[in-house]
């Protein structure tokens, strides 16, 4: 690989992240459980080519803003890019590819440590922060600014079926995004041949800086109180999400989730409801 493909692959993990529409929360709803198969082994003469990827669509109706009442319902391109180790996604589209197993995340990862059900790497992704005008809640409050997130993550298949995931993330560019730690548990209920149905929860947690950008308050707002949160978690989530390809190079994705805000992030003047949900279907088309 020559030393321009790990900085076109960074720069293209931005142009998955931005969309035409307004930016989502910073630490998403709660997404769709749904693991890809494992990756098939070919058979000789049927070798897969070494340069796969996704394009596609997903509708998906949530929340307008972390702890807001109002609901959005929003059209988003999906992409994914998976070459030799080196993987490119948009959310959700990675799954849909065949490498959303582990706790890389959105953006472009790459595997710095594979030892039998054990994974280890690091990703980059633009995070869009908050656009406060866009909800309610959130009008009048400072904006939180674009930003680039590191992400160290971890997965372990540690049953048949069974898999553990953790993420670390932190903002790089001092655009008080902070620290966010994710962690999840999830199982796939039932496969067959190009289809599959997981279920999973976890629990999301934050430093302060991040706390503070996102929930609180400060002096002098004309609608509600000072708050300044300390560090703790933001959420717990659980989802159930199903694959199933509808031929050699199209793929359906769906799942419903449900999330209960907690700690410092659910005791903010801005949650209008503690308690969430989402739904997305979506469609790609694989090479």
């Amino acid at each position: 690989m020559t030393p321009a493909i790990p900085v076109l692959l960074a720069g293209l993990a931005g142009a998955a992240q931005a969309q035409p529409v307004d930016p989502s929360p910073p630490v998403s709803q709660p997404q769709p459980a749904a693991r890809a198969e494992p990756e098939r082994k070919p058979a000789q003469g049927d070798e897969e080519p070494e340069l796969r990827y996704l394009l596609g669509a997903q509708l998906v109706s949530q929340p307008d803003g972390e702890g807001a009442s109002s609901r959005e319902l929003k059209l988003r391109p999906l992409f994914a890019l998976r070459w030799g180790r080196w993987r490119i996604s948009s959310s959700s589209a990675g799954s849909m590819l065949g490498f959303g197993r582990g706790a890389a995340g959105p953006g472009a990862s790459t595997e710095l440590l594979r030892r039998g059900d054990l994974r280890l790497g690091v990703a980059l992704r633009m995070d869009n922060g908050r656009n406060s005008s866009r909800s309610e809640n959130t009008a009048g409050l400072p904006d939180v600014k674009r930003t680039l997130r590191a992400r160290f993550y971890g997965s372990w298949n540690f049953a048949p079926d069974w898999q553990w995931s953790a993420a670390l993330s932190q903002d790089l560019l001092g655009h008080k995004g902070g620290m966010v730690l994710n962690t999840d548990l999830s199982w796939r209920l039932w496969h067959a041949p190009g289809r599959e149905l997981s279920i999973g929860g976890g629990l999301t947690g934050g430093d302060a800086r991040n706390l503070r950008s996102y929930f609180g308050v400060p002096e002098g707002h004309p609608r509600w109180p000072a708050y300044q949160p300390g560090a703790g978690l933001r959420d717990v989530h659980a989802g159930v999400g199903w694959l199933m390809s509808l031929g050699p190079h199209w793929v359906l994705s769906s799942g419903v989730g449900v999330s209960r805000m907690l700690g410092p992030a659910a005791d903010s003047p801005i949650v209008e409801r503690r308690n969430a949900w989402q739904a997305s279907i979506g469609l790609g088309w694989r090479n």
